[in-house]
């Protein structure tokens, strides 16, 4: 019992803060005051994670032994998101049909919308900044990671991981984790400080549609992560993948849900990564890629938003119009992924797609429940990195890799006794 608390102190004392803080909020509606104990830990998350995601992606390019390993991990990644994307969006549409989220009329009252922004400016700003200064920013992480890649090739094309600039760049990665252990000392107050404020904040609005709505959505979040998620470590890990992703899960999925980030969850993924087994070179292009285009959660919300407002305005969700909306979803909100809330870019694009005559009300109403699926959504969205982890190692590093990685953790053992 003593080793357990002593190895598992961090995730007690986690735990701790998130139910303190769900209690706080529930009995106290004036625990909104408390919002400054999470908004300092994902401030200092927001600080270390710019250089994170740079160093990590240019290090782990430089340092491969090929730029051929590189791009196949790169390639086995994106592909695997947009694998899981197109099933966890197809799970939603399916649940939203059989139990449809709206069922009466629902009052709102409408809003200004600001105007929208042109396809053209929208790719351009996803991929590219105007000013080199602009990509140190947690606005800017896939332009950051587009300009990591680039660095990183660069690096590899002008001798790779002998050169001074390839080694500079892994212990700069080495340096920056160690400060992100020191950072998550203080993640249990942070959490206490979050889950009070969410509770406190939308408690009382869980009601009418809007309640239906979350409940649909909150279920299928933890029936996908616990039905789906051990189906893809398996897949990628083989026998014995799942076991060991469940024990490392926890920790990612409740940073991730308790931050509405998937960007401040990067640490901590990387963390569990490491602890697994996985290779670095792998994890650390799979995890800062999936913060901004692993998007699982967000295409199921999608599809729930979108079914939403299709219901109260007497609409036909059809299946055409589905599979555009998860579209349009994915890359209008993939540069905002890694911001908690999103920004509303999403829902605003979704809104002017679906809705241009009805948009100062259909806005309000996709907003809304952005912000209230927002934890669940990136804790599927986050979560989900690790798990994808597996697969692309098994495409990289082959089938039994995480086998090879368990007996040698046996013989290092039995070794030692």
């Amino acid at each position: 019992m003593k080793n357990f608390v002593k190895n598992n102190a961090f995730l007690i004392f986690m735990l701790v803060g998130i139910v303190a803080g769900c209690i706080t909020g529930a009995v106290w509606p004036g625990a909104t005051v408390l919002k400054p104990l999470g908004t300092v830990f994902i401030n200092l998350m927001f600080c270390i994670v710019v250089p994170m995601v740079f160093c990590s992606i240019a290090s782990a390019i430089a340092n491969m032994p090929s730029a051929q390993r590189a791009g196949k991990v790169m390639g086995a990644t994106v592909a695997t998101f947009m694998v899981t994307a197109a099933i966890a969006a197809l799970i939603m549409y399916i649940v939203c049909r059989i139990f449809p989220v709206v069922t009466g009329q629902y009052d709102i009252v409408e809003g200004e919308v600001g105007a929208t922004l042109g396809a053209a400016d929208m790719i351009i700003n996803f991929f590219t900044k105007p000013d080199f200064a602009e990509l140190w920013s947690r606005k800017a992480i896939l332009p950051l990671i587009v300009f990591a890649v680039l660095i990183g090739f660069g690096v590899q094309l002008n001798g790779g991981a002998e050169t001074p600039t390839a080694k500079l760049l892994e212990d700069m990665t080495n340096a920056i984790m160690k400060t992100v252990k020191i950072i998550t000392y203080y993640a249990p107050i942070g959490f206490f400080g979050f889950f009070a404020t969410l509770v406190a904040t939308y408690g009382p609005e869980l009601i009418g549609d809007y309640s239906r709505t979350l409940i649909i959505y909150y279920v299928l979040c933890f029936v996908y992560m616990f039905i789906f998620f051990p189906i893809y470590a398996n897949f990628g890990g083989g026998k014995g993948a799942a076991k060991v992703m469940w024990k490392h899960l926890f920790k990612p999925a409740a940073v991730s849900f308790g931050t509405c980030s998937s960007v401040a969850t990067i640490p901590t993924n990387m963390e569990a990564a490491e602890d697994t087994g996985i290779s670095k070179d792998v994890s650390n292009i799979v995890l800062p890629l999936g913060a901004t285009m692993h998007m699982d959660g967000s295409a199921m919300c999608a599809i729930i938003k979108v079914a939403f407002l299709f219901g109260i305005f007497g609409m036909d969700f059809t299946s055409g119009k589905a599979i555009l909306a998860i579209i349009v979803a994915v890359f209008s909100s993939v540069a905002m992924s890694g911001i908690p809330g999103g920004g509303g870019t999403g829902e605003l694009v979704l809104c002017t797609i679906f809705f241009p005559d009805q948009l100062a009300v259909a806005y309000p109403i996709a907003l809304a429940l952005g912000n209230l699926v927002d934890p669940p959504a990136t804790m599927v969205n986050a979560a989900g990195d690790y798990v994808v982890s597996f697969i692309v190692s098994r495409f990289v590093d082959g089938k039994d890799w995480l086998q090879k990685r368990l007996s040698g953790e046996a013989a290092e053992e039995t070794a030692n006794e």
